[in-house]
């Protein structure tokens, strides 16, 4: 892992976050996005779907080649660790440059989410199609050098035969199918 692809030394907790038994989990979430859209994340909360400059321009391109595009309503996508949600902060940065102009920066929330909402996380099985591809073996790659600085083997995982929970629990992948209050979300920010 290159060094631009390290968080920050303030969003590091692998040695809190991940255990022998996998990333502990929470009401505490973290989420990674983009510095361009933190102002609106803070104001009106997590949107599912949030990113509506990214899919106007999906629909614009769409159109352009003749093709009908009905936007599928994405969860909120969360991560037990910030450098988790650090790498998908990346990730977004990353997608937004290719269509915006702009000097954006990879920023992570903490999410913490009342009981209510907090019953409604889920393991992202879906992913298991990302990661098959070579996005995901970056997050692949990724996780398991948090694995190495933790001191610990793995993750060993069967993308296709995992359970739900390894999901979770070995790669720290979830979501919501709820939109979260802006209450609830707190900017981190390195305090030196």
């Amino acid at each position: 892992m290159s060094n631009s692809t390290r968080p920050p030394d303030y969003l590091k907790d692998s040695v809190a976050a991940l255990t022998e038994g996998g990333y502990t989990t929470s009401d505490v979430w973290y989420h990674g996005t983009s510095s361009a859209l933190i102002e609106s994340i803070l104001q009106a909360g997590l949107k599912r779907s949030g990113d509506q400059a990214m899919q106007a321009a999906a629909e614009k391109t769409m159109a352009t080649i003749g093709n009908s595009y009905q936007a599928a309503t994405e969860p909120v996508y969360l991560a037990p660790s910030k450098e988790l949600a650090y790498y998908w902060a990346q990730q977004t940065v990353r997608r937004r440059g290719a269509r915006f102009a702009g000097d954006e920066q990879p920023v992570v929330l903490m999410v913490n989410l009342p009981d209510r909402l907090n019953a409604q996380v889920k393991p992202d099985v879906g992913a298991a199609t990302l990661l098959l591809v070579g996005e995901g073996e970056e997050y692949m790659g990724y996780v398991a050098r948090m694995y190495q600085d933790r001191g610990l083997d793995g993750p060993d995982i069967d993308l296709m035969k995992a359970d739900r929970l390894e999901y979770l629990h070995t790669l720290g992948m979830a979501y919501i199918d709820a939109d979260i209050d802006a209450m609830h979300l707190q900017l981190l920010k390195d305090a030196s």
